[in-house]
């Protein structure tokens, strides 16, 4: 498939944005198309954009480049207004209030596991992460939700294109075991990841259908804290996934 000439320059726009992300400083103009590999020339008709449009700004006598805070401006509001958090965040808040732990809520994006929101625990020790982060399907309780979701035949072609990869000692890296584990969420009603994904975290994941979209919602903390109340915490992340089903809720 030949990839279009749009399609190229939005994925080099994206790359530029992404780029101040990854190295959280001020750039030259050929940092930046170091960092994105394409030519300078390239890059600068995209920074020249960038610039008109007050998305970047120059903030040196040698022009260095820094994104601007209409970036975030912009970003708020469409969080703000999301359809699907808009009318889910009160449930969301609840549930993290109950448990005092972090709060996920996130769902298939291809391969991974998009986090839409995470409201963090206030604990000072706690599960940390944010939206817009992608993790691995199938070492996240999320992940399972989605899995599990799946025809027979849906998944055993997912298992054949994917390599389950160990991110921590306790990956289950078994498609004999991951089956196993899948059923036994479905048998259950709730996924469970134990330093699958991040070590001495524990996290429980439930299905929440939203408009036709598969959502997962998950609760997330140290083992330490998570192991001990496990069973309640199970008890009201069902309360919210009940409060967040189709009758209760509508996009």
């Amino acid at each position: 498939m030949v990839e279009s000439k749009d399609n190229k320059s939005s994925e080099r726009t994206l790359a530029i944005l992404e780029a101040f992300e990854e190295k959280r400083r001020a750039l030259t103009l050929r940092e930046l198309a170091e960092c994105c590999q394409m030519p300078v020339s390239t890059c600068h008709a995209l920074v020249h954009t960038l610039l008109n449009h007050s998305y970047l700004y120059q903030i040196s006598r040698r022009k260095d480049l820094y994104p601007t805070r209409r970036i975030l401006d912009m970003a708020a509001t469409i969080v703000a207004h999301d359809p699907f958090l808009e009318r889910m965040t009160p449930v969301l808040e609840q549930l993290r209030n109950e448990t005092d732990e972090t709060v996920i809520l996130g769902k298939r994006q291809k391969d991974q596991i998009l986090y839409l929101e995470v409201l963090e625990s206030p604990q000072t020790i706690r599960y940390s992460s944010r939206a817009g982060a992608l993790k691995p399907m199938h070492s996240t309780c999320i992940g399972k939700v989605m899995l599990a979701s799946l025809s027979p035949v849906e998944l055993t072609a997912w298992l054949r294109e994917e390599s389950l990869s160990k991110v921590t000692g306790n990956t289950i890296t078994s498609e004999a075991r991951l089956m196993q584990d899948l059923k036994e969420g479905m048998r259950l009603g709730y996924f469970t990841t134990r330093g699958e994904n991040v070590p001495d975290v524990t996290a429980i994941a439930v299905p929440v259908p939203v408009n036709n979209e598969l959502l997962g919602l998950a609760v997330a903390g140290p083992s330490h804290r998570m192991e001990p109340n496990f069973d309640k915490h199970v008890v009201r992340l069902l309360g919210a996934q009940r409060k967040l089903m189709p009758q209760s809720i509508a996009v």
